[in-house]
């Protein structure tokens, strides 16, 4: 999508609800550092500086979006927290280039863009309150929404370009396909681990427990109580005019059943838009020719409509339309056909293509729902309705109220007739119950201001159309499981590591002697044909190992570790296969992609070798603390 969404966490959360990593942010550009004094700045790129709450807020946004995916304590690795600089440098340094090059965004396109946002709109279509709502709970302002998106897209222009540039000569592609399309008949012999009889002494077990202490770690929890404010939850509460409900029911009656169709042939005699009133008075004169001929002979209706009527379609099956239902023809030609009884004919109608004689030929019956069997579900739709266009208002008095009432989420509760809920074992990575299971939700829930002062979080926007605010009622610290709780397992797991190592020592020996050729009476399992584009199953290291084995002098061998011990590959047969000319296309444009990524690489690092670049590591380093 956009740079934005990965820019802007607490806008991603609200408003796009998703992360997306900008396709320079690990690329691993060059890490080098030049001192900048003694300021508080994290870097300066060309003149520009990258301040410690910048730095700060992109890092907590992409914590957030690793937390519960990776191991909590290397959130905040130096790892992390180089990616994140570094992705935020390359970013400037792609903003001050398409400043130079006086790259732009015009207004329609900006426009197009924020109204096609998913959460700034309701059923498909854009709804300004939404907007509205989104924009202020991050605390922007529209100019603010705007020169953010406006900037992002030039980026994201500028790095589509570059990365959509890349070229591969066909006659490469066609060496590369040749070779994702070779065989190669392979069959395995597999030595897994076995655990049993292995001895683990006691002071290894015990070992193993003291220096792995986060292995054991009971992680801090909280019990909540909350309340959810949904679009839903308004619904329930909203008045419905009978009025209103007979309203709709007239405007959607194609939604309750099938309406009455008609059955109609018609002769037209047709008239040119812009015709002058001479032709078109003897086109009339012409229709009541016919419309005489007709009334004379109806039985010929069709005979007449194949020779005179100007209607291509219709003409060859003698006029004949087929079913319609109102709206489906143009007013006066429907009026007249919905006023005749079947087997009458209309006199001369006119309308913008000309004169129609028409004559009704069958009624199908409408199979309506009355009005009393829908209203149930009208109502419910008049009532979503209403409360998406009342939803903005009460959940701005809902995020006021939350706040201005922090010890207490009964307020609320009672303010909006919302049902305070409970839960129990959330954690810091996550929660059970859906509603809770949001980052910032969860971050707020484990400030110190919900900890320590037992306050109500902010109202968060989980999901477009609903607000979560919590409240901690209870907290258990982290602690570490007691040694006697642990010592099997930990005892098991040795034995199977033990285990493991001596089947994949086992498993290398015999490869090596295979390789030798040694006589063996190895037995492998049934052979079967492996590719790079199919490779029935083989791990994508063990394919690697397969398709490097020089097969110059067959049968050739390769092994690979497994997830349960050891397993040596036989090659016995390669089988080239010329790829199709559309496989050959494909490969051509696959590596055409990731050429343009390697330029749009080069062309990073040659913006960053122009640009004089400074990093303060002492900043960098400090918040690690």
């Amino acid at each position: 999508m956009f740079d934005f969404v990965a820019k802007h966490k607490r806008l991603l959360q609200i408003v796009l609800g998703l992360m997306i990593v900008p396709p320079f942010a690990f690329w691993g550009i060059q890490w080098t550092q030049r001192g900048i004094g003694s300021t508080g700045d994290v870097a300066e790129v060309g003149g520009q500086k990258i301040t410690e709450q910048e730095f700060s807020d992109t890092l907590r946004q992409q914590q957030d979006r690793l937390r519960g995916r990776i191991d909590p304590s290397f959130l905040d690795s130096p790892l992390i927290r180089r990616q994140v600089l570094e992705d935020m440098i390359s970013q400037r340094l792609l903003l001050q280039h398409a400043a130079r090059s006086y790259m732009t965004v015009p207004d329609d396109m900006l426009v197009e863009t924020t109204m096609s946002i998913p959460a700034f709109q309701i059923d498909g279509k854009f709804s300004r309150e939404r907007y509205d709502i989104a924009l202020q709970n991050e605390r922007m302002t529209p100019e603010q929404f705007d020169a953010t998106l406006r900037r992002d897209l030039v980026v994201q222009q500028l790095s589509s370009a570059l990365a959509d540039s890349g070229f591969v000569s066909k006659s490469s592609a066609e060496r590369f396909a040749a070779l994702r399309a070779q065989q190669r008949e392979v069959s395995e012999h597999r030595i897994r681990a076995d655990a049993k009889g292995v001895k683990v002494a006691p002071e290894a077990v015990r070992a193993f427990y003291d220096g792995n202490p986060a292995r054991f770690q009971v992680p801090e929890e909280v019990s909540v109580e909350y309340v959810v404010l949904s679009a839903d939850a308004l619904a329930a509460a909203e008045k419905i005019d009978p009025a209103e409900v007979a309203k709709y029911y007239q405007a959607n009656q194609a939604k309750y059943g099938e309406p009455e169709q008609r059955r109609a042939s018609h002769i037209l005699i047709a008239v040119k838009a812009g015709a002058s009133e001479e032709d078109k008075r003897k086109a009339r004169e012409r229709a009541d020719a016919i419309l005489a001929k007709v009334r004379a002979a109806p039985g010929s209706f069709a005979e007449i409509a194949k020779k005179e009527s100007a209607d291509p379609g219709s003409a060859s099956k003698g006029g004949d339309l087929g079913f319609f239902s109102r709206g489906m023809m143009v007013g006066a030609f429907e009026d007249a056909v919905f006023r005749l009884k079947p087997g009458q004919m209309s006199g001369v109608v006119e309308t913008d293509f000309g004169f129609h004689i028409i004559k009704l030929t069958a009624i199908k019956p409408g199979k309506m729902k009355t009005l009393e069997q829908v209203r149930p579900e009208i109502e419910q739709e008049l009532r979503k309705q209403q409360a998406g266009r009342h939803f903005a208002e009460a959940a701005n008095d809902f995020l006021n109220t939350v706040y201005e009432q922090p010890d207490s989420l009964k307020p609320a509760a009672d303010k909006f007739k919302l049902d305070i809920q409970r839960a129990q074992g959330v954690t810091r990575q996550g929660a059970k119950v859906p509603a809770l299971n949001n980052p910032k939700l969860l971050a707020a829930l484990f400030s110190d201001d919900a900890l320590k002062n037992r306050r109500n979080t902010e109202a968060v926007e989980t999901s477009p159309g609903t607000l979560v605010s919590a409240r901690v009622t209870d907290h258990k610290a982290a602690s570490l499981r007691p040694f006697d709780d642990v010592k099997d397992a930990i005892g098991r797991l040795l034995a199977q590591q033990d285990a493991l190592a001596a089947a994949r020592k086992q498993g290398a020996e015999l490869l090596a002697g295979l390789k030798k050729g040694e006589d063996s009476k190895t037995s492998f399992d049934a052979s079967k044909l492996v590719s790079r584009e199919d490779p029935k199953g083989l791990a994508p290291g063990d394919l690697s190992q397969v398709f490097s084995a020089d097969a110059a002098k067959l049968p050739v061998y390769a092994g690979a570790d497994s997830g349960d011990g050891y397993v040596v590959y036989r090659v016995s047969k390669v089988i080239d296969v010329k790829p199709d000319e559309a496989r050959e296309k494909s490969v051509q444009n696959e590596l055409g992609r990731a050429s343009g990524g390697q330029q749009f690489k080069s062309f990073l690092d040659g913006l960053r070798t122009d640009a004089k670049v400074e990093i303060n590591r002492d900043a960098l380093e400090r918040k690690v603390q």
